[in-house]
């Protein structure tokens, strides 16, 4: 392709016009000064398909050095997408600068598209990444690697003519290959991808299942669009986990350890206020058998017992269930086979542990009666315990809220209200037999 006569212009228009991937796979083999040459050598709606269809660092490459006027014409023309891909890869002040010629409609409109919200893939990818054309031959994709700012991966990721994700190529397999080989012999099928959109406990999810160091991501039509390289993933799933334990006891998501004391009171008080009331609550049972308290005092001793087994067997379900809503090995449908799992388990672990008490009730007390109210009480509470973990985020997931927000609070009131209710009241109906 030429720009040097009148004739070959009218060619290359024809070129661009008719067969854009063909003109696309040529430009990217060219440097970026004469890409934008050959580029605003043309009317601009004759280079718009062709440009759209450049990998995302050779368009703003082009981009950098084509006039205003083709650089606002192929902003605005092109599909969103495209221009925004385009634009990630600009420094923030380069990024303003070409948003700054568009009309406001457009400008606003890539804006809102390249602010990705917090907790979604895009905001963890790494958007400098080329990918690799599958017509390329292994010399030819060995020349543009050469060119492109694809540093630190271990492989490479392929696309079609439409730059649509369709495979990856390993760098060993790429450096070993004969050079006449077409590169879609050594693609490979992808192991995991994702798309920008998608929620940062997928990203998560796939890491915890596949063995991998770079995730590829993509836009909502299939158009590759950057990594998130393996930092980024280890990043990712500690921030998870850390977010998840905050939460649990009522911390809000958006506190670090270094935020100003009144946004941390303004964040947590409510869900202190919520767990005094809880507090109340339970105390409130504890007062309906005071006279039993008042007149059996060693209640009063094995009570928080009772309570802190039941806490500890609740917040043991609580944090199996959460894992698996967290990786989806369990949905809201799995619930009635939760409830019974863990009503078997607390069953299980609340006799084995309503023996052991036995023996030391026994050897202090000397009184069966008591022996036999703690240990009936020891297996209730740990059953109920168990359920109440399984069922507290499973339930808060079904009302659409969060498993994981402020689950403890709420579990903590349960097995407190079950372990004191469970004990004083059996002591209450067994009574004769503590005289």
């Amino acid at each position: 392709m030429s720009s040097s006569l009148p004739a070959v212009l009218a060619l290359n228009r024809r070129y661009f016009l008719d067969y854009p991937h063909e003109a696309a796979r040529q430009l990217e083999a060219l440097p970026p000064d004469e890409i934008a040459e050959l580029l605003e050598s043309q009317a601009p709606h004759a280079v718009v398909r062709t440009w759209q269809l450049l990998a995302a660092d050779v368009a703003g490459a082009a981009l950098a050095r084509v006039p205003a006027t083709l650089a606002r014409h192929l902003l605005s023309e092109s599909e969103p997408a495209v221009s925004v891909s385009v634009l990630a890869q600009f420094k923030d002040a380069d990024r303003e600068r070409f948003l700054g010629m568009l009309e406001s409609s457009v400008s606003h409109e890539l804006r809102d598209m390249l602010a990705y919200p917090e907790d979604v893939a895009g905001r963890l990818m790494d958007p400098n990444v080329s990918p690799i054309r599958s017509d390329l031959s292994i010399s030819e994709a060995l020349a543009r690697l050469r060119t492109v700012k694809s540093r630190g991966l271990r492989e490479l990721f392929v696309v079609d003519e439409e730059v649509r994700l369709v495979g990856r190529v390993e760098l060993q397999d790429l450096a070993t290959a004969e050079e006449s080989q077409p590169l879609r012999e050594i693609t490979r099928p992808l192991i995991a991808a994702v798309t920008d959109l998608d929620p940062r406990e997928d990203v998560v999810e796939i890491l915890q299942h596949q063995p991998i160091t770079e995730l590829p991501v993509m836009n909502h039509a299939g158009r590759f669009v950057g990594v998130i390289r393996q930092a980024a993933l280890v990043s990712a799933i500690e921030s998870e986990t850390t977010l998840d334990i905050q939460t649990m006891v009522g911390a809000s998501r958006d506190e670090r350890a270094l935020s100003g004391a009144a946004f941390s009171v303004r964040k947590r008080l409510p869900w202190l206020q919520v767990n005094l009331l809880t507090a109340f609550l339970a105390a409130a049972v504890v007062g309906l058998f005071e006279g039993t308290i008042a007149k059996f005092t060693a209640l009063a001793v094995l009570l928080p017992v009772v309570a802190g087994q039941s806490g500890n067997a609740g917040a043991q379900a609580l944090a199996v269930t959460m894992r698996g809503l967290l990786l989806r090995e369990i949905s809201l449908r799995h619930w009635p086979r939760m409830v019974w799992k863990e009503a078997s388990v607390g069953l299980a672990n609340g006799l084995a542990t309503a023996a052991t008490t036995a023996v030391g009730v026994w050897f202090w007390s000397g009184s069966v009666g008591l022996v036999a109210v703690i240990s009936s009480a020891m297996v209730i509470s740990m059953v109920i315990a168990g359920v109440a973990g399984a069922l507290v985020p499973i339930m808060l997931r079904r009302f659409g809220q969060d498993p994981a927000q402020s689950s403890s609070i709420v579990l903590t009131t349960v097995t407190d209200v079950a372990g004191f209710f469970s004990f004083l009241g059996i002591a209450t109906l067994l009574s004769p037999m503590l005289s």
